[in-house]
C-alpha cells in the first residue's frame, strides 16, 4: 500500500504513456488490415482510409467500447491473488501493456499481420504466472478466447462466402447485372447499418447513461439502416454504364456501383474495429487508474472512465496515420485479388462479425476475422484463387505472437517489480 501511496501518480503515467504506445501499435498494425481490403480492392485510397479510421475507430472506441474492456480488465486475471498486493497487479498490467506494445512494433516493422488481441492477452498471463503462479490465470476464459480464435474466422469466412454467392445469384448471373446491382445495392448498404446500430445500442451505450428497450432498439436500428440506405441509393443512383470498361471486363460498371457501397462498410468496420480493439489498450490503462485511485484495493467491479476510452482511439488513430502503411498491403493484395464486390463481402462480413461477437463481450482478434472473410470471398471463386502461401505465414506469425506476449511481459514485470521495490 505505501509503494501506491509513493508512487501512484507515476503509475497512472506510466500506464497512460505505455497504453498510448499499445493503442498506436493497434493502429500501425491491426487497423491497417481491417482497412486493407477496401484499399486493396481499389475502392477508397490510403488517404481516405485514415480518414474513415480517425472518424470511426474514435466513434467506436469512445461510443461502443467500454463492454469488451471489462472482459480484457478483469476476465483472464483472477485478481483475487493479488488482493493482499495490489502493487503486483499494477507492475503486471503496465509490463503486458510494454510487452504488447514492443511486440506489435516489431512486427508492424516486419509488415506482419498479428492479433493485438493474441499479444495483449499472452502479456496478461505471462505476467500473472510470473507473479502468482498458474492459478492466476482464468484458464476457462482462455480456453473460451482460445475457442474464438478458431471460431471466428470461420464465422467471418462462412458470412463472406454466403454474401459473395447471393450478389453472384442476385446480380452477376442475370441478365441486367447492372441494373440489379442499382437495384440492390441500398439492400445491402441497409443491413450494414442495421447490424452496426443494433449491436451498438445492444451492449455499447450503457456508460454514455442511455438504455433502450429491446422494441425501442431495432426501431431506431431499422430507422438508422433505412437512413444510411436512402445515402448510398442517391450516391448509386448517379453512377453510369461504363461500355468502354465493360468490354475490358464484362462487369466492370457493376463493380462501379459497388465502389462507393465500400465507403459505408469501411465505415463499418472501422467503427467495429474500435468498439472491439479499444480494449485491448485501455483495460490495463483502467485496472491501473482503478487500483491507484482506490488506494491499493484490487476492485472486482469498477466503472470506466469515458476519457480513457477517448485516449485509447487517440492512439489508434495516430498508429494508422503514421505508420499503418507498413502492413495495409497484407491482407487487400496478397491473399486473394479483390474487386470492390469482393471487398464489400469480406468488409461487411467481418464487421458483422466482429460486433456480433463482442456483444458477448468476447475480446476476438479482427485480424483473423478479416483474413477469415478475405479466405472465404476467395473461397467462392474457387480454392485456387488463394494464395496458400501467404494465409499460412499468417497463420505461422499468430502462433508465435502469444508466447512472446508472455516472455516479454514476464520480463519486463521483473524490471518493474525490482525498479520500484
Amino acid at each position: 500500500m505505501d509503494i501506491i501511496s509513493q508512487y501512484g501518480t507515476i503509475f497512472v503515467i506510466l500506464a497512460l504513456v505505455f497504453g498510448l504506445y499499445m493503442t498506436w501499435g493497434i493502429g500501425a498494425n491491426d487497423v491497417a488490415n481491417v482497412m486493407g481490403t477496401s484499399v486493396g480492392s481499389g475502392a477508397i485510397t490510403v488517404k481516405t482510409a485514415i480518414i474513415i479510421a480517425a472518424i470511426f475507430e474514435f466513434l467506436g472506441a469512445a461510443m461502443a467500447g467500454g463492454h469488451v474492456t471489462q472482459t480484457i480488465r478483469k476476465g483472464i486475471i483472477d485478481a483475487s491473488g493479488f488482493v493482499d498486493n495490489p502493487e503486483l497487479m499494477i507492475y503486471g498490467m503496465l509490463a503486458a501493456l510494454l510487452a504488447a506494445a514492443v511486440w506489435l512494433m516489431i512486427a508492424s516493422s516486419r509488415g506482419w499481420p498479428v492479433s493485438t488481441t493474441h499479444s495483449i492477452v499472452g502479456a496478461l498471463v505471462g505476467f500473472a504466472i510470473a507473479a502468482v503462479g498458474m492459478e492466476a490465470v482464468a484458464w476457462d476464459k482462455i480456453g473460451q478466447i482460445v475457442a474464438s480464435w478458431l471460431v471466428s474466422p470461420a464465422l467471418g469466412g462462412g458470412i463472406a462466402f454466403v454474401l459473395m454467392m447471393s450478389i453472384r445469384y442476385l446480380i452477376f448471373e442475370t441478365d441486367h447485372p447492372f441494373e440489379q446491382a442499382k437495384k440492390w445495392g441500398p439492400v445491402y448498404i441497409f443491413f450494414v447499418g442495421f447490424i452496426i446500430s443494433l449491436v451498438t445500442i445492444f451492449k455499447g451505450l450503457k456508460h454514455l447513461n442511455i438504455e433502450l428497450s429491446v422494441e425501442m432498439s431495432f426501431l431506431v436500428a431499422v430507422i438508422f439502416g433505412l437512413v444510411v440506405a436512402a445515402i448510398g441509393w442517391a450516391m448509386i443512383r448517379r453512377i453510369t454504364v461504363d461500355k468502354k470498361a465493360d468490354k475490358d471486363y464484362h462487369f466492370a460498371s457493376v463493380e462501379k456501383v459497388f465502389t462507393p457501397m465500400m465507403i459505408f462498410t469501411a465505415c463499418a468496420m472501422a467503427f467495429a474495429h474500435g468498439s472491439n480493439d479499444v480494449a485491448n489498450g485501455v483495460g490495463p490503462i483502467a485496472a491501473v487508474y482503478g487500483i491507484v485511485q482506490s488506494g491499493g484495493e484490487v476492485l472486482q467491479k469498477s466503472s470506466m472512465p469515458i476519457w480513457i476510452l477517448l485516449i485509447g482511439g487517440f492512439g489508434i488513430v495516430i498508429g494508422l496515420a503514421t505508420y499503418g502503411y507498413k502492413v495495409m498491403q497484407t491482407i487487400g493484395t496478397k491473399i486473394t485479388e479483390l474487386t470492390p464486390t469482393r471487398g464489400f463481402c469480406a468488409t461487411m462480413a467481418a464487421a458483422a462479425t466482429v460486433v456480433l461477437a463482442s456483444r458477448t463481450g468476447m475480446p476476438v482478434s479482427t485480424t483473423h476475422i478479416a483474413v477469415g472473410a478475405v479466405v472465404g470471398v476467395g473461397m467462392a471463386r474457387g480454392v485456387g484463387a488463394i494464395d496458400l502461401r501467404v494465409v499460412t505465414g499468417i497463420v505461422m506469425s499468430w502462433v508465435i505472437t502469444l508466447p512472446v506476449g508472455g516472455i516479454l511481459a514476464a520480463l519486463f514485470y521483473f524490471t518493474l517489480r525490482g525498479a520500484f521495490s
